[in-house]
């Protein structure tokens, strides 16, 4: 496990993948949505696109079942938004050793999140589309979620493309959660990604060759991928 306390050249940094020119309407697209929602309606769960705080939080209990909060570790926020985890770490893991790094594709919620943030000397927030850092593990909440005007085949290649950059740098593992497909009976919203959780198991198990647990039963209509080496 990285050790806090040592600094953070313990913690190795990822290669910056090249961007791929097919998923640059996506980054600009879902960038400019998500900057929208956090300068309407401020670093809250409604600036995230989440209806509420205890399902915005219950989703990262079940994320944070990855996680060995016995020793001290590393950790990834994929999609970080407003800094709303590492909010909850604070509260919920307040003598955890987290060095915890959150990204974004939108500076609006990065500056968010550093001003609500700015007494946790363990936390650190960049823009950007790459992950720079490798860490022992990684989470990722709601940020296959909305894929808006996107076919959905450009939105499968980024999701895929996404996975094997967060597996990429994630030392231990990492969690990710999605929508499940909707009932028979209730049409679903044309801008939301839903899946069946079996295609993104096997996908997870087939190509990083790694083991995934399946949560699922939590009150909501979705499910989250522990992955582990």
């Amino acid at each position: 496990m990285t050790k806090i306390g040592a600094d953070h050249a313990a913690v190795k940094t990822a290669a910056a993948p090249l961007p791929d020119p097919a998923l640059a309407g996506v980054y600009d697209e879902v960038e400019r949505y998500y900057t929208g929602k956090v300068l309407a309606h401020g670093a809250t769960p409604l600036g995230a696109d989440w209806t509420c705080q205890p399902t915005q939080e219950l989703r990262f209990i079940q994320l944070l079942k990855l996680c060995d909060f016995s020793q001290a570790f590393s950790l990834n926020d994929v999609g970080c938004g407003y800094g709303a985890l590492a909010g909850f770490l604070a509260r919920r893991h307040r003598n955890a050793k987290v060095d915890y790094l959150g990204m974004d594709l939108s500076q609006a919620m990065i500056e968010q999140a550093r001003l609500r943030q700015a007494a946790n000397i363990r936390t650190r927030f960049v823009a950007g589309t790459s992950i720079p850092r490798v860490a022992d593990y990684s989470v990722a909440s709601g940020i296959f979620n909305v894929k808006l005007t996107q076919h959905a085949d450009r939105w499968q290649l980024f999701v895929e493309k996404t996975l094997s950059e967060i597996n990429q740098t994630s030392r231990l593992g990492f969690a990710v959660n999605f929508l499940a497909p909707q009932p028979e009976n209730f049409q679903s919203i044309t801008e939301l990604y839903r899946t069946p959780a079996e295609v993104w198991v096997q996908y997870c198990e087939l190509q990083f060759n790694t083991r995934v647990e399946l949560v699922r039963g939590y009150g909501m209509n979705e499910f989250t991928l522990l992955v582990t080496r």
